[in-house]
């Protein structure tokens, strides 16, 4: 008998789990049951007429009153509850469980509620899919089988992969094949399926292939972005099954060996040129046997579906999802990436951070931690070509880049004649590379001196010198400003020469005119 009045007494006066645990002889876990529900229940203090007894009843009365009989449970109401879209056993004993407690019966508790009704789900299995409700799940693979199509030219045999998609709840079901199991073809693939359904099942539960699934961790797979991208888009949640858990796919494992047996197996003398051809009479096949009724209930794959679950799918998204291909990259150090052998930019400052790419059939995203960070039409033709966005480069990098003669010519103009004239002189008497980086280095200038300076000094420099070059006349600059900041401190020291008393000897005193006598 559990000492839930010594457990409480103990827990009223402060003692740890621990401690009460080891003073009664029960273990820890029942010590944390019994103070829990306490606690849930409002008890707080301990009374006289607080009995062991009266206690044991008061917090589990699902335990300690059998002998009164347990609140009857209808289990064929619960398994009609059970179809409705979002119901769940557990909040189904909830609402059981409140209904016997208003009727002062005792309820079953969760655990003996769910095991009693697996007996009830065992026993009519046949018709009890617990997990299959209208609209939740389509299940997908690749069956195991193959056909297969001749090439017109050489008459060799072309392997063709058949892809499986079923509803479970009504078990309608879409087959298609195609030359590969690419992720381009399992893409594909569910589209056709959507637009089969006309509709989308909430959840999609794939195999843990490499199309579909990148790192089967248990748990929380690492799903192929691609995969993901296509699920978004269309509203759906995919939920791989377990690695060698056929269970949790039944319905498609089904589907496929009545597909194997009932279409691949009918198809296998089938003689065909065209992978389009061959569809078209995988088409007819499946058209035919969702219309066939069932062998031991009434109605059809198509019926249950129209009446049923066709109302309960997501409606189809327009326009159609663009296939997309995921891939990483890492950020070079000229800011451009590399996408099967194009280099395409993005802004300087993720250089060498690892990005996700996404690439459609006409253009390329760059994504940072799920922030798109560039985007660019994709290259076609020749292999290593540039696409470059000058917003993508450093300030110093853009303006080497804008940095031509028709450039510098409109900078010259705009500052006057004689800057133009030193410009042009440049232009005409250098090679191009060499005559841009001479130009570079005149217009950082700008950041020392003046547009008005830069043009006397052009002009000084134009007059006194018939071959100009920049290093003259970042000297005439320089000594301009240094008279210029004299004039302004006053030391300038300025020397006039009387004409009465001038040192300059003429003509005569030399000799070249003689005085005449």
């Amino acid at each position: 008998m559990i000492q839930y009045r010594r457990i409480l007494d103990l827990h009223f006066k402060g003692t740890s789990q621990r401690t009460i645990s080891s003073s009664v002889g029960h273990s820890r876990q029942t010590v944390s049951d019994v103070v829990i529900k306490a606690n849930h229940l409002g008890l707080v203090e301990l009374t006289d007429e607080m009995t062991n007894q009266w206690i044991a009843e008061f917090l589990f009365p699902e335990k300690e009153a059998i002998a009164k009989g347990y609140f009857p449970v209808d289990w064929e109401d619960v398994h009609r509850e059970l179809q409705k879209k979002n119901m769940t056993l557990k909040l189904l004993h909830y609402e059981y469980d409140q209904r016997a407690r208003d009727s002062k019966k005792i309820p079953y508790a969760y655990r003996t509620f769910c095991r009693r009704y697996g007996k009830y789900a065992k026993k009519y299995k046949l018709t009890m899919p617990i997990r299959r409700k209208p609209g939740e799940i389509m299940e997908v693979d690749w069956a195991g089988d193959k056909l297969s199509i001749k090439d017109r030219n050489t008459g060799e045999k072309l392997p063709v992969y058949v892809f499986v998609a079923t509803l479970p709840y009504s078990q309608l079901f879409y087959a298609e094949g195609f030359f590969n199991m690419t992720s381009q073809s399992w893409l594909m693939a569910h589209i056709h399926a959507f637009e089969y359904f006309n509709g989308v099942a909430e959840v999609l539960v794939p195999d843990n292939l490499k199309t579909g699934v990148n790192r089967a961790l248990r748990g929380e797979p690492i799903l192929n972005e691609a995969y993901r991208d296509l699920a978004n888009y269309y509203g759906a949640t995919i939920v791989p099954a377990r690695v060698k858990s056929p269970k949790d796919k039944p319905s498609v494992e089904g589907s496929v060996g009545y597909i194997s047996r009932q279409i691949i197996a009918s198809l296998r003398y089938y003689q065909c040129f065209s992978l389009d051809d061959l569809n078209f009479k995988i088409l007819e096949e499946v058209d035919k046997l969702n219309d066939e009724p069932f062998q031991k209930r009434e109605g059809s794959r198509r019926i249950v579906f129209n009446e049923e679950e066709k109302n309960k799918l997501i409606p189809l998204r327009y326009p159609r999802y663009q296939l997309s291909e995921w891939k990483t990259a890492t950020v070079q150090l000229n800011y451009h990436i590399q996408v099967n052998r194009m280099y395409y930019s993005v802004p300087y400052e993720y250089v060498q951070s690892d990005v996700d790419i996404r690439i459609t059939k006409d253009l390329i995203e760059v994504y940072f931690k799920d922030m798109r960070i560039a985007s660019h039409k994709k290259l076609l033709g020749e292999i290593g070509q540039f696409s470059t966005n000058p917003n993508h480069m450093p300030e110093n990098h853009r303006k080497f880049l804008e940095h031509t003669p028709d450039q510098v010519r409109n900078w010259a103009n705009a500052i006057g004649s004689n800057t133009e004239k030193f410009v042009e002189y440049i232009l005409d008497n250098h090679v191009e590379k060499k005559a841009l980086t001479i130009l570079l280095s005149l217009k950082n200038l700008t950041k020392y001196y003046s547009d008005d300076f830069i043009e006397k000094g052009c002009e000084t420099l134009m007059s006194i010198s018939r071959v100009p070059s920049f290093s003259v006349l970042k000297t005439i600059l320089k000594r301009m400003k240094e008279s210029q900041k004299s004039k302004e401190k006053g030391t300038l020291n300025e020397t006039r020469t009387d004409s009465d008393y001038g040192f300059v000897r003429g003509a005569k005193y030399f000799g070249g005119v003689k005085n005449e006598e």
